[in-house]
């Protein structure tokens, strides 16, 4: 068993962990990446794994979870993440770089299959302590995620046998008030079906997530059904700044997609029964700007998705 300075050490440095940031722009590159590094830990596999094998699994990562982005750049942490001491690029100093910059060039990381992994004695303590590797699993979910997509991006990396916590006293009050303040019903469907006393697949939404800085009050909260609460947290919706419904238009389907989504386009939200507590403008804002897969149209604002209706 590894020594427990030891475990603590990995997990200041994941708490430490160096994120690319712009303004309040999000980037869980290399949280994902770990993620996915600790499934092949659960798992058995290799420490070291070829740059094209984690690239594909990394990219969809990236697109489910990520932020809205035309393309993904997995090459970025799989390079970056050797600085904070999580990471191991074999051969690193071989590799040759792009004209002007420090990184290696994208092509040489797939046709060299170049190996990356955690370094040897970090790969030893996760193998020898299934705990630290839970615990360092949820540390950076609750970093960098909101609550509402922990257990799907457990499942997406292969640790779904991981426990997440019962929720905070913080998180049951603010689920209350929310929820209090919105009558008990979905913002965007109505949706109000109780079993007994209780609410059935109702849930208090943060606009701008927690670990963006988002605070837990009712201004930064909607009450959503299950459904629309994913959608939401996944940029699949959002709101502007009347409270007018906004639909991406990159939804694809059939089954539901009217009814559950595009029909919802343009609709005016339900706001809470004291208007002082509706929905705060500047967490719109973050919200439409960092989560919500809108149009790619040049000049898209927020103002302009709402007359859009995307």
């Amino acid at each position: 068993m590894p020594d427990s300075s030891d475990s603590r050490l990995i997990l200041e440095k994941i708490r430490q962990l160096n994120v690319w940031k712009r303004g309040e722009e999000r980037a869980p590159h290399k949280p994902l990446l770990i993620l996915l590094a600790l499934g092949r830990v659960v798992r058995g596999e290799a420490r070291m794994a070829p740059f094209p094998d984690i690239e594909q699994k990394l990219a969809r990562l990236l697109e489910e979870f990520g932020p809205p982005r035309q393309s993904v750049h997995p090459e970025y942490p799989f390079w970056r993440l050797q600085h904070d001491g999580l990471w191991e690029v074999e051969g690193a100093g071989n590799l040759p770089r792009r004209s002007g910059d420090k990184e290696p060039l994208l092509s040489e990381l797939r046709e060299r299959r170049i190996p990356g992994g955690f370094p040897e004695e970090i790969d030893r303590a996760f193998r020898q302590n299934p705990r630290l590797v839970a615990e360092a699993a949820l540390e950076i979910l609750q970093n960098h995620f909101p609550e509402s997509l922990h257990s799907e991006i457990l499942g997406a990396v292969g640790l779904s046998h991981i426990l997440l916590p019962e929720p905070q006293d913080r998180q049951i009050l603010f689920r209350e008030a929310v929820l209090d303040a919105y009558g008990h019903a979905c913002a965007l469907c109505g949706y109000d079906v109780r079993l007994g006393r209780a609410d059935l697949g109702l849930g208090a939404a943060h606009i701008r997530w927690r670990p963006a800085g988002g605070p837990d009050h009712i201004t930064n909260g909607l009450a959503l059904c299950a459904v629309h609460h994913r959608a939401f947290d996944r940029g699949a919706l959002s709101l502007d700044l009347d409270y007018r419904i906004l639909v991406s238009n990159r939804l694809a389907g059939r089954t539901g997609l009217e009814e559950w989504f595009r029909s919802l386009a343009g609709r005016q939200a339900r706001r809470p029964k004291d208007e002082a507590l509706a929905p705060a403008p500047e967490h719109l804002r973050w919200h439409h700007e960092y989560v919500f897969w809108r149009s790619a149209t040049p000049g898209d604002t927020i103002a302009g998705a709402a007359r859009a209706g995307v």
